[in-house]
């Protein structure tokens, strides 16, 4: 079975047909999933959507494109709503320069009080990283010097230097749809060198559909293609990849309970 660790299931274009959804993934091998906050004041939403499904989990945070919006949400009410059963991490929480929809200093800010967060409750940090490699890789540096804390870069499209640097520090690495675009060679060989025991495999959905369903809504049932190509890429098997992925979720989100992935 696989795991689908970054989705959006309370996102329009999916909510319409979550049963639907939610199902084709089971039936693609997809044995849990988890929707991921993008704001903290929309969470009663999310939390309603993995109340309606054993195998679903969310986290609680702020999107870097809303974090001038959420900036008056103290780290003690992300900690507090992190409390609740069903949240199993903290974000997504970042940094994004290519789109910049908010000033870059309250998206530092922002993701410093969301590393602070994942470093009171124990929960892993889901770090959005867009164009801002360098200054991702100094926050998580410096960040993790004072108090360690547990992260993933979800949907990695940076470069080699903050795979590396991300790594040395104990950072995981989930890939996306983008795996298997055929213009992403460069992302294709960081894939290759990151080691088995530190990768994980995301859709994103509703976006970032893989290759044979490019410009179609992605669904969680998707991951599938991405784990096939990351195998491909690894030169072990499907079974291996997923077995791989499925062990470095549950290490990573560990208060994620094993009986609700095979439920």
């Amino acid at each position: 079975m696989l795991i689908d660790h970054h989705c959006h299931l309370d996102f329009p274009a999916l909510a319409a047909d979550l049963d639907a959804i939610v199902n084709r993934a089971r039936v693609a091998g997809v044995g849990m999933l988890v929707s991921i906050s993008t704001r903290i004041r929309r969470f009663d939403e999310l939390r309603a959507i993995a109340e309606r499904y054993p195998q679903v989990f969310c986290s609680i945070g702020t999107h870097p494109h809303y974090a001038h919006e959420e900036l008056d949400v103290p780290v003690d009410e992300i900690v507090r709503l992190a409390q609740y059963a069903k949240v199993v991490a903290i974000g997504e929480a970042g940094l994004d320069y290519f789109y910049d929809n908010s000033p870059r200093e309250a998206q530092v800010t922002g993701f410093r009080n969301h590393i602070a967060a994942a470093q009171a409750t124990g929960l892993p940090l889901v770090i959005h990283a867009r164009d801002a490699d360098a200054d991702v890789a100094a926050i998580l540096e410096e960040e993790m010097a004072k108090r360690p804390f547990t992260a993933v870069l979800h949907c990695f499209t940076g470069g080699p230097e903050l795979a590396h640097r991300a790594l040395e520090i104990g950072v995981y690495v989930s890939f996306s749809g983008i795996l298997t675009f055929k213009k992403s060679d460069v992302l294709r060989e960081i894939a290759r060198s990151v080691p088995l025991d530190r990768l994980l495999v995301e859709t994103d959905a509703p976006y970032l559909a893989p290759g044979k369903f490019r410009g179609k809504r992605n669904e969680p049932a998707y991951v599938v293609e991405t784990a096939r190509e990351l195998a491909n890429l690894k030169g072990v098997s499907e079974a291996e990849i997923a077995r791989a992925t499925s062990e470095n979720f549950f290490r990573l989100y560990a208060k994620t309970p094993r009986s609700a992935y095979t439920a």
